[in-house]
C-alpha cells in the first residue's frame, strides 16, 4: 500500500496514479463506474483527488485485483460497507456510556429549545 504524504490534502490524477499504482486511464474509468469515487474538479477541469478518494481507490484495487471481485461485486461490497457504517457507530457509542449520556443531554437541550421556538 502506498504512503500518502501527510502535508497534502489533494492530489492530481498523476499523483493519485503513482500513490495507488493504478494507471490514470483506469482511474478515469473507475470514476465512471464507482459512484463513491467522485474527485472534485479545479476551475480548469482537472481532477483533485482527496485523501478519502485515495482510500477508496485502494479499496477498489484490493477488491478487484486481490480478492478478484467483478466490478458489480465490488460496487455492491462498497455500498454494503458504506451502509454498515452507522451500525458500527452505534456499537462504539453503546460501549462508551459517558458519550451516550452526553448525547442524551444534548438531545434534551435541543428538544427544549425547539419547544421554546415553537
Amino acid at each position: 500500500m502506498a504512503l500518502v504524504p501527510p502535508d497534502k490534502e489533494y492530489f492530481s490524477i498523476g499523483e493519485a496514479s503513482r500513490l495507488t499504482q493504478i494507471r490514470p486511464y483506469v482511474l478515469r474509468y473507475w470514476e465512471s463506474e464507482f459512484h463513491l469515487l467522485r474527485p472534485s474538479r479545479r476551475e480548469s477541469g482537472q481532477r483533485k483527488f482527496s485523501r478519502k478518494d485515495i482510500e477508496t481507490i485502494l479499496k477498489i484495487k484490493d477488491l478487484l485485483y486481490v480478492k478478484r471481485y467483478t466490478i458489480s461485486g465490488a460496487k455492491k461490497t462498497l455500498l454494503d460497507d458504506r451502509r454498515a457504517k452507522p451500525e458500527q457507530l452505534k456499537i462504539e457509542l453503546a460501549e462508551n456510556g459517558a458519550a451516550v449520556e452526553l448525547l442524551k443531554e444534548t438531545r434534551e437541550t435541543l428538544e427544549g429549545l425547539l419547544k421554546i421556538l415553537r
